[in-house]
Order: structure tokens, then C-alpha cells, then sequence
């Protein structure tokens, strides 16, 4: 198979953008890591005319599939977690060009996961942990126990990953997999949500307290990376000031909510700014002082 696409990649190993190229061949007939490609070729370029171009081709009643993708896009990818099988790709694709070891230094940086990155990815997974929850509470209180289900369903998942990367790793497709050997506490709550005979109300009343739980145990870490920001200036910071502060564009929709839970758990204070309305004010955020000195 590698000799049929030689011409094609290494028409691509000539251009002085391309960074590396990796091969991931199908594992089976039901491969999501190929999108059922029998062979994809990923290829990294420093600067491309599009973040993503992909080409189809057909070869000997075989497919592939050429991905040539900005390495901004592979780096957003890789720290938003949103594009999973790329971390496959990385890891254990067949390397067939590798200017100066990029690819070699990738999979070194992924193998290691320096603790920058990932106070990022913890605070964004405990963003979108919380959303689900609180909307997940919502739904139970309604009596709308499908819904319900299918946001602690999400919930957990996201608790798993980020239970995942406090322990130094990067999620993999396989998640549940991964977090059984990491956290089995975790894994075990997963399993009692999806295959206990206890009716549905039941089963998502004890995963609500339990999740209460890992919650308020998660806080401190799921926390840090938004601290670290928000301490940079001494003065408070209003809503536009966050959405304006590039560190912080990773948490998306999910800041108001992880900014209004983390008042609610005294992690922030709120500071009050006089408008023009008499008995209206602006609302600015800080670390509480308390918080600060145990920093």
C-alpha cells in the first residue's frame, strides 16, 4: 500500500512547508480512526493556503484519504481535545517524512505532557464538566430523566478525561479504557449509570451526589489555569476583559458558567461597579483574597 501512495507523499515531502508526513492504515472494517478509509495520510505543513485540504483517492478497490492540516489547527486540535483521533494519528502513525524530527519532538511533548498544558485541559474539561452537570441537575429536577441522563452521560465523560490528564496522560479515543486503570472510582460510576437494574430516577439521584463529590475534589485543579490568568493584574476583570483575553478563548461558551460557579464556591469574588442606573451595577471578577494567600 506504502508503495502505491509513494508519489503522492512524496510530492509532498518536496515542498519546503511540509513539516512530516504519517501513514495510519484501517485496523478494521469498522475503523472510526480512518474514517473508514483503508489508508490515511497526515500531513503537516508549517503554513498551508487553508488550516484543513483533504483529498479522496482510489487505488486498487482501496481507499485514502490525504489530510494536510496547518500545524496551528494540529496544536488547537491536540490542546481542545476536539478532534480525538488526531492524538492516534500523532502517536502511532508510521512516520514516512519527518523534517528535523518534528514529528519525533511531537510525540516527545505528548509523551511527557508539560503541566502548563495541562492546568489548560483540566480547566477546560472542568468547564464543560460543570455545564453538563448543572444542566443535567436542571433536566432531573423537571422530571425529564432521559435528558437528564443523556447530560450526566456527557458529564462523566468529561470527569473521566479529566481525571485522565490530572494524572499525566492524554485522552485517548478509548477513555473508559484509559480512566478504569487511572480512576476506577470513576469508571465505577460510569458503569452503575449504564448498566444498573435501578430505575433511571434512582440511578441519577446517587450520580448527582457522587458527582457533587468529584466536583468539589476536582475544584482546585480544575480551577488553577483560570486563577492563573485572573491574577496577572491586580484589578478586577469585567466580561469583556475575559472574552478580550487570549489565554482564556480555549473555555468558549463554558466561561460564564465556570465564572458563576467558581462565585458560588467563594474560588472568586465579585466586585460591584457603579452605572449610570441607580441600583445597577456592572459586575467584575477576582481570586478571593483567601485563595490568593493559600496561592
Amino acid at each position: 500500500m506504502e508503495d502505491v501512495l509513494r508519489p503522492i507523499y512524496q510530492e509532498r515531502a518536496s515542498h519546503p512547508q511540509t513539516l512530516g508526513i504519517l501513514m495510519i492504515e484501517k485496523g478494521s472494517d469498522y475503523s472510526p480512526e480512518t474514517d473508514l478509509f483503508d489508508v490515511v495520510l497526515f500531513v503537516i505543513v508549517r503554513e498551508g493556503e487553508e488550516p484543513i485540504f483533504i483529498k479522496h483517492y482510489a487505488f486498487e478497490e482501496k481507499s485514502a484519504s490525504l489530510h494536510i492540516v496547518d500545524e496551528r489547527q494540529v496544536k488547537e486540535w491536540v490542546l481542545l481535545g476536539s478532534n480525538r483521533k488526531v492524538m492516534n494519528w500523532l502517536l502511532n502513525g508510521k512516520v514516512l517524512f519527518d523534517r528535523n524530527e518534528y514529528i519525533e519532538q511531537w510525540r516527545q511533548r505528548l509523551l511527557q505532557f508539560p503541566i502548563e498544558e495541562r492546568k489548560v485541559k483540566m480547566g477546560i474539561e472542568f468547564a464543560k464538566l460543570v455545564r453538563r452537570y448543572i444542566e443535567g441537575r436542571s433536566f432531573f429536577e423537571k422530571d425529564q430523566w432521559l435528558d437528564a441522563y443523556n447530560h450526566v452521560l456527557h458529564a462523566l465523560h468529561h470527569l473521566a478525561r479529566l481525571s485522565i490528564i490530572e494524572n499525566g496522560f492524554y485522552p485517548e479515543v478509548t477513555v473508559w479504557n484509559q480512566v478504569k486503570h487511572i480512576e476506577p472510582q470513576v469508571h465505577k460510576l460510569y458503569a452503575e449509570l449504564v448498566g444498573s437494574e435501578e430505575p433511571l430516577d434512582k440511578r441519577l439521584q446517587l450520580l448527582f451526589l457522587a458527582s457533587d463529590f468529584f466536583i468539589h475534589s476536582k475544584l482546585k485543579q480544575g480551577a488553577s489555569h483560570l486563577i492563573h490568568v485572573l491574577e496577572k493584574k491586580e484589578t478586577s476583570w469585567s466580561m469583556a476583559d475575559l472574552l478580550n483575553e487570549q489565554e482564556l478563548a480555549v473555555y468558549g461558551v463554558d466561561l460564564a458558567i465556570l465564572l458563576e460557579f467558581l462565585v458560588e464556591k467563594h474560588i472568586l469574588s465579585v466586585e460591584k461597579i457603579a452605572t449610570k442606573g441607580q441600583g445597577v451595577f456592572h459586575r467584575h471578577y477576582m481570586v478571593e483574597k483567601k485563595i490568593k494567600k493559600r496561592c
